[in-house]
C-alpha cells in the first residue's frame, strides 16, 4: 500500500497528516515531518511507500478550514486507527465531542459506557493517532487545568481558546 503525507502551515504551527490510498488519516498532528507520527500507525495499517504531495484534497482543506475557524471542517474526514475494542469505541466518541465543549477524563470514561474506566479512557487519549481529527484535546483535568498532549500543553490552550472563540 502507498500511503501520502503533507504538512500544512497553521496558526498552531505545522500540521502534518498521513493517509491511506483513499484518504483515510491514519495519523496527524503539529509536526513538519511524517517521523513523530509513523510510530503511532497500528502495524495492520502499515505501507510500502511513503510518499510526500503538496495536497491531501479534503484532508488538507479541512486542516486549513479548522485553523480558519471552521470548527465542523473537520467532522466528515474518515479516520482508521486499529486497537482493542474499548480504545476504538473510545476513540468514536471522541469524535462526538463537540468543538468548545470540555469533558474530564471522568466524564469522558462516562461517555464511553465504562464511568470506573479512567485509565482506559486517558489510554485513548494518550494513544490517538488521528489528533485534531479525533479531538482528544477536548478532554481535560478534573480540575480544568489541560493536563498533558503530545503536541505541548501550550498548543492544547491555543486550540481550546481558538475553539472557545470560533463556537
Amino acid at each position: 500500500m502507498v500511503i501520502k503525507w503533507s504538512t500544512v502551515e497553521t496558526p498552531a504551527g505545522p500540521f502534518c497528516a498521513v493517509v491511506d490510498t483513499d484518504g483515510v488519516v491514519l495519523a496527524s498532528g503539529w509536526t513538519a515531518w511524517t517521523d513523530d507520527l509513523l510510530p503511532q500507525v497500528a502495524p495492520s495499517l502499515m505501507f510500502e511507500e511513503l510518499v510526500q504531495v503538496d495536497d491531501l484534497g479534503p484532508v488538507t482543506k479541512a486542516i486549513t478550514a479548522y485553523h480558519e475557524g471552521d470548527l465542523e471542517a473537520i467532522d466528515d474526514i474518515p479516520v482508521s486507527q486499529h486497537s482493542g475494542p474499548y480504545l476504538q469505541h473510545a476513540w468514536k466518541v471522541l469524535r462526538t465531542v463537540a468543538p468548545g465543549k470540555l469533558f474530564s477524563y471522568s466524564e469522558f470514561a462516562g461517555l464511553t459506557g465504562k464511568p470506573r474506566a479512567v485509565r482506559a479512557a486517558a489510554t485513548a487519549c494518550s494513544r490517538n493517532a488521528a489528533a485534531l481529527f479525533v479531538p482528544c484535546h477536548r478532554i481535560v483535568r478534573s480540575d480544568g487545568s489541560v493536563g498533558e498532549f503530545r503536541w505541548g500543553s501550550d498548543r492544547k490552550k491555543w486550540l481550546l481558546e481558538h475553539e472557545r472563540r470560533n463556537s
